[in-house]
């Protein structure tokens, strides 16, 4: 038997997905705003529920408004009818998912919110349902056509799965989250590891090889000798960083055959040295090391540029696993 090809249908399943994904760009209105608007000023919890293959959707978006610092949970509407009803409070946002909105599973929740004035988004593709007309905010998908003999949830869970990453990443915009705060609900992986900042891997206090600039390169030779970075730090008398002192700088300087111990720091150190904002991602960190070819970069925190805060060498980002 010949091999068969089944890759027409699977392009005819993602023009289906495409086209209802294009209808419910068109279909946005000024409900998805206000939608937006009210999880921000929750100060509870989102609730997400629905039955079925929206049932894993609304999973899905609560754990992605979870991470991104809006705590949220989903209930099954099954066990709601059995006491999980508690588990809603006033305070909380309920958004109940269901593509006929007439689902007998959710009318107990329906029923529940309205009698308790809990704010309810319903996100819905009939008008006439329970749904729609009992929600205090109306999120409507247009209808859409499904695969496998038109009874399979594709492009409906599909539409549904959009239209909840479009209001995460609008509460995102609104209330300013950014790469720093989604690494707080991030640490691991790696995920956690592109998120890492300079901060996380940057050396601190007795660390950071400090030196001033007015003292003699004998004590700079056996303070580079004792911190065993390559680098010193150097500092006027008001703690501003004012150069860099590397082992290369050295080497270079008694390649001349010069008698330089009591010569002042300030004469051999190279001015104006990199650095880099402490909240700056270490990847960042890292490229900026490739590209000038050198080892470690001040890091101050904004607006003192010229405080030196902590050092960043190219063994603690390659210890940390960044790349």
């Amino acid at each position: 038997m010949k091999n068969k090809s089944y890759r027409n249908i699977g392009k005819k399943v993602i023009e289906l997905e495409i086209k209802a994904l294009q209808n419910l760009k068109n279909s946005l209105s000024a409900s998805f705003d206000i939608a937006v608007k009210e999880i921000s000023k929750c100060k509870s919890k989102v609730i997400l529920c629905g039955v079925g293959k929206s049932g894993l959707i609304a999973s899905k978006i609560s754990a992605t408004l979870s991470s991104i610092g809006t705590p949220s949970f989903t209930l099954s509407a099954g066990d709601c009818s059995h006491g999980d009803l508690g588990s809603i409070s006033k305070k909380d946002i309920l958004i109940l998912i269901s593509y006929s909105g007439n689902t007998e599973e959710l009318k107990n929740l329906i029923e529940y919110a309205n009698r308790n004035e809990i704010k309810l988004i319903g996100i819905v593709s009939k008008k006439n349902s329970i749904l729609y007309k009992n929600s205090n905010i109306k999120l409507f998908i247009p209808e859409v056509q499904e695969s496998g003999y038109g009874i399979v949830p594709t492009s409906s869970t599909t539409s549904q799965l959009a239209l909840g990453d479009a209001i995460a990443i609008s509460l995102m915009q609104l209330k300013k989250f950014d790469k720093l705060d989604f690494k707080k609900f991030h640490p691991a992986g790696s995920l956690g590891k592109k998120l890492r900042t300079v901060e996380d891997c940057m050396l601190i206090k007795n660390k950071i090889p400090f030196i001033n600039e007015n003292y003699e390169m004998k004590k700079a030779i056996n303070l580079m000798e004792n911190k065993k970075l390559g680098v010193l730090i150097i500092r006027n008398s008001k703690l501003q960083t004012t150069g860099i002192l590397t082992d290369g700088d050295i080497k270079r300087v008694l390649q001349k055959k010069i008698n330089f111990g009591k010569i002042k720091i300030k004469n051999i150190m190279t001015k104006k040295p990199i650095s880099i904002e402490k909240d700056s991602l270490a990847a960042r960190a890292l490229s900026i090391m490739n590209q000038k070819k050198i080892t470690s970069l001040c890091v101050y925190k904004k607006p003192q540029k010229n405080k030196t805060i902590g050092i960043i060498h190219i063994h603690n980002l390659l210890e940390s696993d960044i790349k």
